[in-house]
């Protein structure tokens, strides 16, 4: 069952990128973050209040530069979106655990190139024995952007470099938010007052956002895009927790994380039947190679942290 509740997240996520790209032709970025919070903090608070769950908080700072990534990742994923082909939008921003394994990478390099003090080791030497402890880690890393490149080649000739940048700091920001969802797992935040906090500020930001983006003209079925985007965005999440909280075995817990990735499938569907959008031959290697690395990255990061919590999207 956790296996289908994740692939149910999946799908939702993956619907809730086609509401965005087909409301993007008449809201801006700024519009759709605020909107997408504002439906989602309702849908949470009643959840909390469904679970018990009190939504006062001891670490509001946490909780600020949390939501501050992520709606930056957020509104940076809508714009991918609504100007690159769904693929590859939906592939870019599922690239958080490869920086994540990039961070990790990059982490014991550092560490390794500080001698201790008093440490007569050659200088660098740790660094090279680090990057050589992290062999798995540093190929998932490579596979990945080697991907990226496959990917934004044929962007990039469209003339679409902006928004292929943009997708991928979607991508690296996302990585950010998640490693200050695993802090605030490890001071005991619920999951519903996380998920809470984070439409809050998306609220917030949005509406900040768009005193400077400016409003479009308001019409009621253009709106209409407005509701299934906040609903499945808020569906996706409780199906997700669902999954990893019936993962009672760190096995099983691997399947549901690895399954999130069936994201990037139903988005593909979704970009050829819907859009008819066409990417060539490398651009689909490209994204099989960054599926692959994630699914990679997913397993080590597991090994090193079995009890993280979910990604969110």
């Amino acid at each position: 069952m956790q296996a289908l509740w994740m692939l149910a997240a999946a799908f939702f996520f993956a619907t809730m990128a086609v509401c965005v790209k087909f409301a993007s032709e008449y809201f801006n970025s700024a519009e759709l973050v605020f909107y997408r919070g504002l439906l989602g903090m309702f849908f949470m608070w009643v959840l909390a209040r469904t679970r018990g769950v009190a939504l006062a908080t001891r670490y509001p700072a946490m909780h600020m530069w949390r939501s501050l990534v992520g709606v930056i990742s957020l509104g940076s994923w809508f714009y991918a979106i609504a100007h690159l082909p769904l693929a590859t939008a939906m592939t870019l921003n599922y690239m958080s655990s490869v920086w994540i394994a990039t961070f990790l990478v990059g982490g014991a390099l550092l560490m390794g190139l500080l001698p201790a003090r008093g440490d007569g080791a050659v200088p660098g030497a740790k660094g090279v024995g680090a990057l050589s402890s992290q062999g798995p880690l540093v190929l998932t890393v490579l596979a990945g952007f080697i991907g990226v490149i496959m990917m934004l080649r044929p962007t990039i000739e469209q003339n679409q470099a902006f928004a292929g940048l943009i997708g991928l700091m979607s991508g690296l920001l996302a990585a950010f938010a998640y490693m200050q969802v695993m802090a605030l797992a490890r001071v005991g935040e619920p999951e519903t007052r996380t998920v809470f906090y984070f439409a809050v500020g998306s609220a917030v930001a949005g509406g900040l956002a768009m005193f400077v983006a400016g409003t479009s003209d308001w019409n009621w079925h253009h709106a209409l895009w407005l509701i299934p985007l906040g609903v499945l965005a808020s569906l996706g999440q409780l199906c997700m927790t669902r999954a990893y909280t019936q993962a009672k075995t760190r096995s099983a817990t691997l399947v549901v994380a690895n399954l999130q990735y069936s994201g990037i499938v139903f988005g593909a569907i979704y970009s050829l039947v819907l859009f008819g959008e066409r990417l060539p031959l490398i651009g689909w290697a490209g994204m099989a190679l960054i599926m692959a690395s994630g699914i990679a990255a997913t397993v080590l990061r597991a090994r090193a942290a079995p009890g993280a919590p979910a990604e969110e999207h």
